[in-house]
């Protein structure tokens, strides 16, 4: 059934209401003023010239992409073999591990940001890259469980039952069977989990120190002390930035086959 003329304006009303904010930043990062104001006085890109030249922020970027990159790893190699046995085996008790697994993301992240760090301050974890990667693979790897789990599940069985009768172990038909046909889920996956890990700020508050930080947490601090148009052209770039990674994943298997919905 075709949308009616009513509906689709409805959409366009609804896109404009959600875009129109990320409009509002893109007309202020290229303002040529030296406050945030709207409408901006002149157009300029000194702002983005201005950032690439801050150097806290520049290190704060590295330290944000490489923590993302290393808890996408981490995230795909704990929650890809958990998402295989939900998807492929049969066992006692797969519901409640399912359920385990995704736990985290119906707590609040203040919840869960102030847990860590009573867990991880008497370790002497808080402040340090290990206690960061856990923090934020907490949040992630039930990202990466979804996302997977529907991967698999879109394998037919009978490849690899086909595989067996060939003589491949299971492991071995799960491993060069299974496995390759699913790698646009786990890229997926890795992609998605690098940005939950990338843009968590709460989390990061809690466990962030004087020598350890994250661009979400510089960027809060930025905002708080300074009040010119260089974190609008941060903003811009970190949502063209998110903007690519979500088209790749919806070039990869598409957006809601990739959370799990039909």
């Amino acid at each position: 059934m075709k949308p009616t003329l009513a509906l689709r304006l409805l959409a366009c009303v609804g896109y404009l209401v959600l875009l129109s904010p990320a409009a509002l930043v893109l007309l202020i990062s290229f303002s040529a003023g030296d406050f945030l104001t709207f409408p901006p006085p002149g157009f300029s890109t000194r702002w983005y010239v201005a950032l690439a030249g801050n150097s806290v922020l520049m290190s704060a970027l590295g330290t944000s992409a490489i923590l993302a990159a290393v808890v996408a790893v981490v995230a795909l190699l704990v929650g890809g073999p958990a998402a295989y046995a939900i998807a492929r085996l049969e066992f006692p008790g797969r519901g409640v591990l399912a359920a385990l697994l995704t736990a985290p993301l119906l707590l609040p992240t203040l919840v869960l940001g102030l847990a860590l760090l009573l867990v991880l301050q008497p370790l002497g974890l808080a402040a340090t890259w290990p206690g960061l990667v856990l923090g934020h693979c907490l949040v992630a790897i039930p990202f990466a469980v979804r996302i997977m789990t529907t991967a698999f599940a879109g394998v037919p069985k009978e490849l690899e039952a086909a595989a067996w009768t060939l003589g491949a172990t299971p492991f071995q038909a799960a491993l060069r069977i299974t496995l390759p046909n699913a790698a646009p889920g786990a890229i997926a996956a890795g992609v998605l989990t690098f940005l939950v890990s990338f843009d968590e700020t709460v989390i990061s508050l809690f466990l962030v120190g004087p020598r350890l930080t994250t661009l979400p947490v510089e960027m809060f601090r930025y905002a708080e002390h300074t009040t010119d148009p260089l974190i609008a052209a941060l903003a811009m770039t970190l949502i063209a930035f998110a903007a690519l990674m979500v088209l790749l994943v919806e070039r990869l298997m598409g957006f809601s086959n990739a959370m799990g919905r039909e």
